[in-house]
């Protein structure tokens, strides 16, 4: 074995932890210029690029206040019912049978119309018609939107027909 000196030419080996340590380091500064890059990109893209205008879409028509005709209509029935002779005293409520496409302003409408009432508010319940079977047939019972109506305070309505 000859223990000459080696040339200047001539590399050490380096660690294994210095060699990855430089790699990273390599890889993290290329992905930043790369990032750099990308967000330069699309800025100058927006800026050359013609702005485009949406068309304006109209916008619906506005409700209509509600017709007497209509108000005449929402009101199908009272429910006089245990439940409903409950809410009444308890809450002072009133339970009506509406039709299904009825909104709460539009009961509350149609009630003050009808009996010289005021409302203080209109909660609403749809109820699912159950199926049921005829004989051999099945069949399914309609379905129904009840409204609870809560009168103001001092204010009841009588459906036995009897004046006060």
């Amino acid at each position: 074995m000859s223990t000459a000196p080696q040339s200047d030419n001539a590399k050490k080996p380096e660690s294994k932890a210095k060699t990855a340590a430089k790699a990273n380091a390599a890889a993290d500064k290329a992905a930043a210029e790369a990032k750099a890059a990308k967000a330069a990109k699309p800025v100058a893209e927006k800026a050359a690029a013609p702005r485009v205008k949406r068309p304006k879409v109209a916008k619906p028509a506005p409700r209509p206040a509600h017709s007497q005709s209509r108000l005449t209509q929402v009101l199908i029935a009272p429910i006089v019912s245990e439940k409903a002779t409950m809410a009444a005293e308890k809450h002072n409520q009133v339970l009506f049978k509406v039709m299904r496409d009825a909104t709460k302003p539009e009961i509350k409408a149609a009630v003050e119309l009808m009996f010289k009432v005021t409302v203080d508010s209109v909660q609403t319940v749809q109820h699912k018609g159950k199926v049921k079977r005829f004989g051999k047939s099945t069949g399914r019972r309609d379905h129904v939107k009840k409204a609870y109506v809560c009168l103001a305070a001092g204010q009841e309505l009588n459906f036995s027909g009897e004046s006060a």
